[in-house]
């Protein structure tokens, strides 16, 4: 990506503003997937504490990011889908998840293009995580 007043290329992680930018984007996650009733399915597969997976996953969009590899340095690779597979993801648990992430990014990123390049593959990545059988 290219910073607009300098012109030379930054990483997706100093676009988003660093350390800072990809923690406020995590908590903000956390804060709504802990109120919207959208994301109720989502949030109850998940631990009481949502510190240890707000932690993780500021840890994870790091390093995915363009930042420093906190994620692999702490955990080893990602491998996201054998982690999340001891919890059922449907549609619902998906769906929730993208609702939060997205209103999570249009409140803490304000360059919309931006979210675009960001949001696309994490959607791919929720709609890849699904490991429940879909009914009828």
């Amino acid at each position: 990506m290219q910073n607009e007043v300098t012109g030379k290329t930054i990483t997706l992680y100093e676009a988003i503003g660093g350390d800072t930018g990809v923690r406020t984007l995590t908590s903000r996650f956390y804060a709504l997937m802990d109120t919207l009733p959208e994301a109720a399915a989502c949030r109850a597969i998940h631990p009481a504490d949502l510190s240890g997976s707000e932690e993780k996953l500021y840890e994870y969009l790091t390093g995915w990011l363009g930042g420093p590899p906190l994620y692999t340095d702490k955990h080893g690779h990602p491998m996201l889908r054998r982690r999340h597979f001891v919890a059922p993801i449907g549609a619902a648990e998906r769906d929730g998840w993208l609702v939060c992430f997205t209103r999570a990014l249009e409140e803490t990123v304000a360059s919309a293009q931006l979210r675009a390049i960001i949001l696309e593959p994490v959607a791919r990545l929720a709609h890849h995580m699904v490991n429940q059988q879909q009914d009828g």
